[in-house]
């Protein structure tokens, strides 16, 4: 005869494995008994704790990071007439690229948005592309992390529309939200912090107001002076991190999300960037072993798998590795997840010295996303190496002109330039190089060995 698991504990493990349905029907058992009587330590009952968590189950299955998803329409960032400070203060501003205090990963180590910020370990819109320049760039670039198109005013605010009624109650809803009284819940925090979660994403009977003010510094300020109120609060420890992924401070990001798994560790957006981290550190062994945690949590996506490969493939563990791009592909829903575990299989197969494979790879990656630069760039590196000119020209433009934020295919472009003789446009693509990445050593020298020869003419 088997151990029997107190049914509440049962529930709680559920919810801690992210098992939210099991979760919520468990708890419907047990609310369906009579309300026991108050535990003596905590003041509560097993009723109330079994009404929280399933409160908190349904909660989480339809929830949705109101600050995250809200993201500006192309109406309001290109006809905004707030006027802002247009050389802000190191550190203070996210609409401006470059403003970091230090600390912000190097180009040449971590992929960059057009933004000027480093690739997160966690798909968030507001952080994909940052605030576009012209009229045409923001038609042609993905807003929003669930669709490549770029979102009206609304589109991106309403995701979840018809969601919260799949898990409703056959004999109704959980709560009734116009019978409660909410002075009564007022008064035990633990029960009223998850009503009102439960009310705000699952009924939807609370309205938002968001402002669009770029001012990090304070927004940092309010949120540790919330953390005095209530230390602990998973919701504010991550938010001070976003905002530090977001000012290109990952180190001071990374402590915040390590802070975030000491209070919850089943955050997933916590561990996902700080495995994106460790990756992009050169400890792809750790980052591994994030990755691996989100799978046994039951996160199940493509992006998983493929950040699995590619830590495999670093880490040595090449058993592991295709196998992971092949789960990779079986689960991608669409062209543009696609091309992602196309572009690192090229990768993979660069690193094993099979470039007639890689050269597919890219390929493919081309045929499930037109617009996919960093294929291009290295499509032309191995036409170079063919001793293909004129087709490593015309890829290598056209990598610079879907991306012109990457500063490689302006740095290829100069140094296949200037092997050819043509010395004038070796030189305005390096300048352009060294604008996207100022730190990088082989452009600036390239741009004084051009500056000599000018100087011999």
């Amino acid at each position: 005869m088997g151990l029997e698991t107190e049914p509440l504990f049962q529930a709680w493990s559920y919810f801690r494995r992210r098992k939210f349905r099991q979760c919520s029907e468990l708890c419907s058992q047990l609310l369906e008994g009579a309300p026991g009587e108050q535990e003596n330590d905590t003041g509560y009952s097993a009723f109330q704790a079994a009404w929280s968590l399933k409160t908190r189950a349904l909660t989480e299955m339809v929830y949705v990071d109101e600050i995250e998803i809200d993201q500006e329409g192309i109406a309001e960032m290109m006809l905004d007439e707030n006027a802002i400070a247009q050389v802000a203060r190191p550190g203070t501003s996210l609409k401006l690229p470059g403003t970091s205090q230090g600390g912000g990963p190097s180009p040449a180590v971590r992929p960059i948005t057009q933004s000027g910020r480093p690739i997160t370990g966690f798909v968030r819109p507001s952080t994909q592309s940052g605030r576009p320049s012209t009229m045409e760039q923001a038609i042609k670039t993905p807003r929003t992390a669930l669709t490549a198109r770029p979102i009206s005013s609304a589109s991106g605010r309403y995701v979840r529309l018809g969601t919260a009624s799949m898990i409703t109650n056959p004999d109704g809803p959980f709560i009734n939200v116009s019978r409660l009284n909410l002075s009564k819940y007022a008064q035990k925090p633990e029960l009223a912090k998850a009503l009102f979660e439960y009310i705000f994403h699952h009924e939807n009977d609370v309205k938002n107001v968001y402002l669009r003010l770029d001012q990090p510094v304070t927004a940092l300020n309010l949120f540790k002076q919330g953390l005095e109120r209530f230390p602990g609060e998973v919701t504010l420890i991550c938010g001070i991190a976003r905002i530090y992924e977001e000012m290109n401070d990952i180190s001071s990001a990374a402590e915040y999300y390590k802070e975030v798994l000491k209070q919850d560790n089943t955050h997933v957006e916590a561990i996902a960037c700080i495995g994106s981290n460790r990756f992009y550190s050169d400890q792809p062994e750790i980052a591994l072993r994030f990755y691996r945690r989100l799978l046994q949590m039951g996160v199940y996506n493509y992006q998983l798998f493929n950040n699995l490969g590619l830590c495999c493939f670093y880490a040595q563990q090449y058993d592991m590795t295709l196998t992971s791009f092949e789960r990779a592909l079986f689960l991608a829903e669409n062209e543009e997840e696609r091309a992602d575990v196309w572009y690192n299989l090229g990768h993979v197969a660069v690193g094993i010295g099979d470039l007639n494979l890689a050269y597919q790879c890219f390929k493919l990656t081309l045929v499930n996303n037109n617009d996919y630069a960093e294929a291009y760039n290295n499509l032309a590196v191995l036409e170079m190496q063919k001793g293909h000119i004129e087709q490593a020209r015309a890829l290598l433009q056209t990598a610079s002109y879907l991306a012109p934020h990457m500063y490689e295919p302006h740095f290829n472009f100069a140094i296949l330039s200037e092997k050819v003789g043509d010395f004038q446009r070796s030189y305005m693509a390096a300048q352009k190089s060294e604008e996207a990445f100022p730190g990088h050593i082989d452009t600036q020298q390239l741009i004084k060995q051009l500056k000599e020869r000018f100087a011999m003419l």
